[in-house]
């Protein structure tokens, strides 16, 4: 139980200890280490409440998840997994392969690993054998780096179960494989730290859902963190889908590598949460490789959504294009910071990056900043940004047709966010995402003709 007067991160960093002395946590001598300089660091960042001449955090306000006193989640959720054991999980097709967490555990009844290619590891943290520690060691922690960023360093001072994928080289997996983290809500003010690692190795496909999902409306902090190394020649296809509760706390940090001709496009859906942080980082390592990074948020009420993209162009002749639009109604607020870094020698490099917003109320307000860093002639890059109401002109085009005003603006607000959706290049996931969407504006604009 929390104590009085302690400061939060001292309550996270007892509870951590306490697990650490009780032999509660993955005891692999790699988890230890991990473990104990991402305690540390923590201890020394806090959280960054700070936000007078913090530009990172200038516009999202985390002091709420430092004062609230959350705590680990009762693993005695035996009886309601038992109660939802033949009930559809995440968003994915049921023979899916997929691994399920429940409350930070992973649970074996939920999940389905069958009919993988050989050698193909699909599996949690705490079932690997030695030789996949060796190679979950390789990586784990290399790309995610702890140092400066609180929350990285939060979720690895809990290292404990987490998802791990590894696709070795030459190999095709034909459906995608989604990793679902569900929050019962069973309790009140609970977190979980929830840790990926997926490796694809040279010339091999795949596409990973990553979805988080709650099943009561109560409040809990999700604090997440991804590593996705994609090899030489390889292709992979990430989508992140988030439906939590409306009174969460979700905070993503996303870590990628790609290597040389790789092809990389993620998609980043924000549907749910009271406050959501998403930093994604992505390395171009070596020359040839093409990346695609979409992101869709609606939010409505007093939601807060909060994208932080960094595309780093670390080698020359490679490609990024970036797309991230946003939904706005009531006194919902989003925030959009992309920045492009092109380095030094990296020539031939083309990048795009546009964030466009629509707002359907006066009271909610957009926040975007895209950047360039260039440090090399010789190429090609843009930017764009839009916050704004319904096109007038365009609604009264419509009107004029017989179209009335509210199957009008239905039809205009579809069209925005259609360019991301159709963007899905999983039919499966296109259909889902869709209806979502669909559903949603719905109830914020009335019934579509």
């Amino acid at each position: 139980m929390t104590q009085i007067g302690v400061k939060p991160e001292e309550s996270y960093l007892n509870i951590s200890e306490h697990l650490e002395s009780t032999a509660s946590l993955n005891d692999s001598v790699h988890f230890k280490g991990l473990r104990n300089k991402a305690r540390k660091c923590f201890q020394e960042l806090g959280f960054p409440v700070e936000r007078r001449g913090n530009e990172e955090w200038k516009y999202t306000d985390v002091s709420p998840i430092a004062k609230i006193p959350f705590e680990m989640p009762d693993l005695r959720h035996q009886q309601f997994v038992r109660g939802i054991v033949s009930t559809p999980v995440g968003f994915g097709k049921s023979h899916w392969n997929k691994l399920v967490f429940v409350d930070g555990q992973y649970e074996e009844k939920l999940s389905v690993v069958k009919d993988l290619p050989d050698n193909v590891l699909v599996k949690d943290f705490n079932k690997a054998s030695k030789g996949d520690y060796d190679l979950i060691g390789k990586h784990l922690g290399n790309y995610a780096d702890f140092h400066g960023n609180a929350f990285n360093a939060l979720n690895t001072s809990f290292l404990d179960n987490g998802a791990f994928i590894s696709i070795p080289n030459e190999v095709v997996i034909n459906d995608p494989i989604e990793i679902i983290f569900m929050t019962t809500g069973l309790e009140q003010d609970t977190f979980i730290q929830p840790r990926i690692l997926v490796l694809v190795g040279d010339n091999s496909k795949v596409a990973i859902v990553e979805s988080y999902v709650g099943i009561e409306d109560t409040r809990y902090f999700n604090n997440s963190v991804t590593e996705l190394v994609v090899g030489n020649g390889a292709n992979l296809e990430y989508y992140k889908i988030q439906t939590q509760s409306r009174k969460s706390f979700h905070i993503t940090n996303t870590e990628i590598i790609v290597g040389k001709d790789s092809t990389f496009s993620s998609m980043n859906i924000d549907l749910g949460g009271k406050l959501v942080r998403n930093n994604l980082n992505l390395l171009t390592n070596a020359e040839g490789s093409y990346s695609v990074l979409n992101g869709l948020y609606l939010v409505n009420g007093t939601q807060h959504v909060d994208n932080q993209v960094i595309i780093d162009h670390a080698k020359p002749h490679t490609t990024s294009r970036e797309l991230y639009k946003g939904i706005l109604d009531g006194k919902s607020k989003s925030v959009f910071h992309g920045s492009i870094i092109v380095r030094e020698g990296a020539y031939k490099v083309n990048a795009n990056q546009v964030d466009k917003n629509l707002l359907l109320s006066d009271k909610a307000e957009a926040y975007t900043k895209p950047a360039f860093w260039v440090y090399c002639d010789d190429v090609l890059c843009g930017h764009g940004a839009a916050c704004g109401q319904m096109d007038e002109n365009a609604l009264f085009y419509l009107r004029s047709r017989g179209i009335d005003e509210l199957s009008a603006r239905s039809l205009l607000t579809l069209a925005f966010v259609s360019e991301v959706i159709d963007s899905i290049g999983n039919e499966h996931l296109r259909e889902q995402i869709n209806d979502m969407v669909h559903s949603r504006l719905e109830d914020w604009l009335g019934i579509f003709s």
